[in-house]
């Protein structure tokens, strides 16, 4: 299931067409579903601040809001409501504009593994596990 609080077909101006088509349309921060429902999750939140309204990086990755702090730990918090126990999270973030260490640590949770800050490349990816809380 693909959820996303957009859909649209947007036309770039080099003439390609990104088309964006969820499931369900729901914002991250509320989402539709009951208590521990999901035994997989995968939280690929926007990762820009940065980018024009027409933009081809907004277009297929989506913007922050200037609250994206709260925004990024409000939807850490659902995805970890609709896990179930002993469900895995995985979390994708890309540090071109923001750092992940900050994320993290507001999330207040350790991931069983990941990628260590401060390697090569800019895409991180994080495993988590809900157990008996």
């Amino acid at each position: 299931m693909f959820m996303d609080i957009r859909r649209e077909t947007l036309e770039l101006c080099d003439g390609r067409t990104i088309e964006v088509n969820p499931d369900v349309v729901a914002d991250f921060r509320c989402m539709p579903f009951p208590d521990d429902i999901f035994r997989l999750v995968v939280f690929d939140p926007p990762h820009l601040r940065w980018c024009g309204d027409s933009s081809y990086m907004r277009a297929k990755y989506g913007r922050l809001t200037a609250d994206y702090r709260n925004d990024i730990a409000q939807g850490l918090s659902e995805c970890w409501r609709v896990l179930q126990p002993f469900g895995i999270l995985v979390f994708k973030w890309n540090e071109e504009q923001i750092k992940v260490a900050p994320i993290l640590k507001r999330f207040g949770r350790e991931p069983l593994f990941g990628h260590i800050t401060g390697r090569s490349g800019k895409t991180r990816w994080y495993c988590f596990m809900k157990t008996d809380e």
